[in-house]
């Protein structure tokens, strides 16, 4: 059977049927990966006899910071690996083991495995995650209709996933043992991964072979390459757990921020000045540049539910129904349940605004999502000084935060990703959608210091916390949106029309 045949035969809600197989896989994926995430401050700040680490929190959630933007970092060259080397079928099989492969590492009960666990996590989802959302695409012919619709229900796989992650590895982990909870997310992945072999020919050739393959000469290159850096990572992680080197987690996230900062910039500075670009490119350059601080800042205070927030809902939160206390993590999975009821409204919205001539700015939309995303800190705040004064805190005032959270979230993260596609040079598309990843990681990173501040032994200080991060996201959201009223024009600069003028005074 021919691949259009596979890619236009209605399976899955008259969607193509390897879009079944690749939102299973996804959603068993996220469940494994939120599951997992979701334990890991818990876990690392557990004292000795709650058989946790018994971390400091500055330094675990440092650690925290570090995994969630190596995460999206490793994503890069994992992208790469598929489109020059192995194509996207196989890529995703290979993270998928090893996702799973770090899981069962995880459930070990030993301390001293720990790390190389999260290593295999974060580096099978940089191989996994961004190459099956390209399946996704790759499922569909470019004139077909049906795509956008497909990946809404694919992202409603990627939320079911999430809930499911936090409600059974959270149970397992907080109720059972630490390692139960990382050792269900390894059931989760390896269900994905059985799921994914056996319907593997619904994707039919789609992504089966690499979209732009290396010589064999320099793809043998490529390997030597990847397997001297797998040396030096399993080198430096053996020597680390060996305590030949001291690796301090707060030092290090610092150092990586202010490295994946400067590639950031740097990258970005390389194709807005050597890319040959028009004048109407740039100032969209300048638009996408808006979105890009936005996003950094939005992702550096969301990320803070698996740290702060995470530790506020295990200490500060009254989670007791009758006999029964609630797992910590279960708080987590608003979010969650609330993009899946809240996503029809906003893709609505923003249509709706379309139709009546009011549809904001890029830049706009995603400093209306801080602002709102910071609103929730504002909630915590108030939260905070209940705990300060040795109160435990009702469930509803992180639902609340949660809630806000959310809004913002799909205020900025879907047209943050819009953005990209339409205000990137055409002939970079595919490398600003790269550099753009790179705001995942350095907000994640500058989540896990800021969450560092959280001090359980310093109780008083934590509103004050929350109120800068509240400060800090609502003033760059309100500075964005007056810098965005210029923006708008940036953003609808014609290329064309400023080619044509170009020629016409050059007749003259």
């Amino acid at each position: 059977m021919s691949s259009n045949t596979y890619q236009n035969s209605d399976g899955f809600f008259g969607h193509p049927k390897g879009l079944s197989t690749l939102f299973f896989t996804e959603m068993w994926e996220r469940m494994s990966y939120y599951g997992m995430r979701v334990l890991l401050v818990l876990f690392m700040t557990a004292s000795l006899q709650e058989e946790g680490l018994a971390f400091t929190v500055a330094a675990a959630t440092a650690i925290y910071g570090l995994y969630t933007g190596a995460v999206y970092f490793l994503g890069l060259p994992g992208g790469w690996i598929a489109d020059r080397l192995l194509g996207g079928q196989r890529t995703v099989w290979y993270g998928g083991i090893i996702i799973m492969c770090g899981h069962i590492v995880l459930a070990i009960p030993s301390d001293h495995t720990f790390f190389i666990g999260l290593i295999l996590v974060a580096s099978g989802t940089g191989l996994l995650k961004p190459n099956i959302s390209a399946l996704v695409g790759h499922l569909y012919q470019p004139e077909d209709v049906r795509r956008d619709s497909g990946y809404a229900l694919y992202y409603m796989g990627i939320n079911i996933g999430s809930t499911l992650g936090y409600i059974i590895c959270g149970y397992f982990g907080e109720k059972v043992g630490w390692h139960w909870g990382f050792g269900a997310a390894a059931v989760g992945m390896a269900i994905g991964l059985v799921q994914y072999r056996l319907t593997i020919g619904n994707l039919g050739d789609a992504s089966l072979k690499p979209e732009n393959p290396l010589s064999p000469q320099k793809a043998k290159l490529a390997w030597r390459t990847i397997g001297a850096v797998l040396v030096a990572v399993a080198l430096i992680t053996g020597l680390t757990m060996q305590g030949v080197i001291t690796i301090d987690p707060v030092t290090a996230a610092q150092y990586v921020a202010v490295v994946f900062t400067l590639t950031f910039l740097a990258y970005y500075a390389f194709i807005y000045f050597a890319g040959q670009l028009s004048g109407a490119e740039k100032k969209k350059l300048w638009a996408l540049f808006l979105v890009c601080v936005a996003s950094t800042c939005f992702w550096s205070g969301f990320e803070q539910a698996g740290s702060s927030l995470n530790l506020f809902g295990r200490d500060y939160t009254d989670r007791v129904i009758g006999a029964f206390e609630i797992p910590a993590s279960w708080l987590q999975f608003v979010n969650p349940m609330f993009i899946i009821l809240l996503s029809p409204f906003f893709a609505a919205l923003w249509i709706n605004l379309g139709k009546r001539m009011m549809d904001p700015s890029y830049g706009m939309k995603c400093a209306i999502g801080l602002v709102i995303m910071g609103s929730g800190f504002v909630v915590m705040f108030f939260a905070a000084q209940y705990a300060a004064q040795g109160l435990k805190v009702a469930p509803y005032w992180l639902i609340t935060t949660y809630f806000l959270h959310t809004v913002g979230e799909l205020c900025l993260s879907p047209v943050a990703l819009s953005a990209v596609s339409k205000l990137s040079p055409r002939r970079f598309a595919g490398q600003m959608m790269g550099v753009f990843v790179l705001t995942y990681s350095i907000g994640n990173i500058f989540s896990g210091l800021l969450a560092g501040h959280f001090d359980p032994n310093n109780i008083s200080e934590l509103p004050n916390l929350y109120l800068q991060i509240s400060l800090f996201i609502i003033g760059t959201g309100i500075i964005l949106s007056l810098i965005a009223l210029k923006s708008k024009y940036w953003e609808s600069s014609d290329s064309a029309a400023e080619e044509g003028g170009s020629q016409m005074e050059a007749k003259a």
